[in-house]
């Protein structure tokens, strides 16, 4: 599925100005296997190597696109990189004795197995691309179902060990890059009224998190008595209007000459920058972004912010790297790889 070598992250898709990405995560859970929290170790092998025949035995071309990646096998680094660029979730790498990964090389599909649930699968597009997310998750789905034993109860739907993801078993969220709505102090209101819709919007790396850059994940939070397709629907509505919200407010912003002055500071810094940690590289990427998006900047396309994004998480800079670095030294390679990836950036 991978398009020219690249990793999904490094394309720019639908509404890429606004939409960093588009993620639809399906729970499943085998049949007379306890759920993770309370399966053995032997019982967790288990179920990663019946999941591992499940996919890469099938007769499907797709299968034969997988990898097989036990947890236990990463360094430290490595691990926690894979949660950087969204492969995994942070729990995942917390603990990874009996836990394994099938994932395809550009990283747009990954099968947690034995994090919450047996199975997680995960499907990332770059843009907005919830119908076609979902449409390779049920294909997925539907490969690992013709060996494997779902969990299903015919009033409650797939079971799972947490009841909020009863019924379906998916979720489904959107990357939104929201700096306008951000700096119109928008966002508590807006969260405030889509928890009444049964959606939520949190940091980028979902319940708990803080949007850095940001960067927001709207999401479903309903999964019994619901379709998926309703549930797609409803998501793909709510995503509309925030996108043609913070459009507008970008089109008004544009011709402040403030905002102007930070755009283009933001990226004089990132272009000449000999130290930049995490959190400064991703605000102003994130103001560089939006200034793309505007037309205020020019030269590089909205994918690069994307792959910068993932590059200059701190493991997955000392993955790159080949060892482990001190906080000055990640600073340090983290500046030159923006410099090197936004050399062409010029203000219009």
């Amino acid at each position: 599925m991978a398009e020219n070598g690249l990793k999904w992250y490094e394309r720019s898709g639908n509404s890429a100005g606004v939409v960093c990405s588009t993620r639809v995560r399906l729970a499943r859970n085998l049949q007379r296997q306890p759920f993770p929290a309370r399966a053995s170790l032997e019982q967790k092998t288990q179920v990663a190597q019946l999941a591992k025949a499940a996919l890469l035995d099938g007769n499907s071309v797709l299968s034969r696109e997988f990898h097989f990646l036990p947890m236990e096998e990463l360094t430290p680094e490595e691990a926690v990189s894979l949660a950087e660029r969204r492969l995994v979730s942070q729990e995942f790498v917390s603990d990874r004795q009996g836990k394994a990964l099938l994932a395809l090389e550009d990283e747009s599909v990954s099968i947690m197995i034995n994090e919450e649930d047996h199975l997680r699968i995960q499907v990332l597009r770059e843009g907005l691309a919830l119908k076609e997310a979902a449409e390779t998750a049920s294909r997925i789905d539907t490969l690992l179902g013709e060996n494997l034993d779902f969990a299903f109860d015919p009033e409650f739907g797939y079971l799972t060990q947490c009841p909020t993801n009863l019924g379906t078993g998916m979720r489904a969220s959107v990357a939104l890059h929201l700096p306008a709505l951000t700096e119109a102090g928008s966002m508590p209101r807006i969260a405030a009224n889509l928890s009444k819709l049964g959606l939520a919007l949190r940091g980028a790396f979902g319940e708990g998190s803080r949007a850095v850059g940001d960067v927001y994940q709207l999401s479903n939070q309903i999964t019994l008595g619901l379709s998926e397709s309703q549930a797609i629907e409803n998501l793909s509505s709510i995503a509309g209007q925030l996108i043609d919200e913070e459009r507008r407010l970008r089109q008004e912003m544009k011709e402040n000459p403030a905002w102007q002055d930070k755009v283009a500071r933001a990226a004089g810094t990132l272009k000449t920058a000999r130290l930049l940690s995490g959190s400064e590289a991703m605000e102003l990427l994130s103001l560089a972004r939006a200034g793309v998006s505007a037309g205020l900047l020019a030269g590089v396309e909205l994918g690069a912010f994307n792959q910068l994004n993932m590059r200059v998480q701190p493991a997955t800079l000392m993955v790159e790297a080949g060892r482990r670095l001190e906080e000055q030294e990640r600073d340090q390679l983290r500046a030159k790889l923006v410099r090197e990836a936004l050399a062409p950036l010029r203000v219009e």
